[in-house]
């Protein structure tokens, strides 16, 4: 049988204003099929953050989960870096 395996994403939280939700920018880079160059793609996605514990510029691991909203299927599964607040 096979297993479960949930898709898991890097990125940097942009905004944390929701009741338990962060919107973070995913960044990827794809190389053009024509010239070779490398393009920078980005995706905003909507993640479930229980305990409200990530700030705007932390970077954070998302993983895939069952739809909780309209807009949010993906959880926080750990803070990377924490954002530097002087």
């Amino acid at each position: 049988m096979s297993e479960d395996v949930k898709r898991t994403v890097t990125g940097v939280v942009t905004s944390n204003k929701m009741d338990k939700t962060i919107t973070v920018l995913v960044e990827k880079s794809v190389k053009h099929p024509v010239y070779g160059k490398y393009i920078k793609r980005s995706n905003k996605v909507h993640a479930h953050d229980e305990n409200n514990e990530c700030n705007m510029g932390d970077t954070v691991e998302v993983s895939q989960c069952r739809p909780l909203s309209k807009s949010k299927t993906w959880t926080l599964e750990k803070i990377v870096t924490r954002a530097v607040t002087a």
